[in-house]
């Protein structure tokens, strides 16, 4: 198989094995999925108009700079706030409406909660709870220490702990 990335059997490959984490990071850095989506296609835009100018190898760092570029022109006038959508469960039956409103409302604590974080902290804890992802693999993609990582998860959890005791 080619390693050139102009190569369409390539991009596309790089595109199945990359789109959903530049998505996924995007997402976790302004909260709009949508917004995210758009971002993370005009980063493989951009990869597919350099595709002569980017070693296979150095795909990955090219769409997350990319990306991360498109959100940072994006804030500069904008304050972040992270939104989550809500995940549509099934309903049961069994289960009283004075538990789903209690549910609901430590839903909307929660993601308060989240959202109150700083971003640095915020996308760490969502990457290693949402997206399973260790802490070696954290700090690669976020061009951090490792221990930074470690700190950074301590204070999201000494925070949401902070919350649970008030609840």
């Amino acid at each position: 198989m080619s390693k050139d990335v102009c190569a369409e059997v390539v991009y596309r490959s790089v595109f199945e094995e990359q789109a959903k984490e530049v998505r996924n990071f995007l997402y976790y850095k302004c909260g709009n999925l949508e917004q995210a989506e758009d971002w993370m296609q005009e980063a493989f835009l951009r990869l597919w108009e350099n595709c002569a100018k980017v070693p296979l190898e150095k795909t990955k760092s090219y769409l997350f700079t990319i990306g991360n570029r498109l959100f940072l022109d994006y804030v500069k006038h904008q304050k972040v706030k992270l939104k989550f959508t809500q995940i549509k469960r099934s309903q049961q039956t069994n289960q009283s409406p004075e538990f789903l409103l209690e549910e609901k409302e430590f839903q909307a604590r929660l993601e308060a909660a989240i959202t109150a974080l700083p971003e640095n902290i915020r996308i760490v804890f969502l990457m290693n709870r949402i997206d399973k992802l260790t802490y070696k693999k954290i700090a690669e993609r976020l061009g951090i220490s490792v221990k930074t990582v470690e700190k950074r998860m301590h204070k999201a959890l000494v925070e949401l702990r902070k919350l649970s005791a008030k609840i």
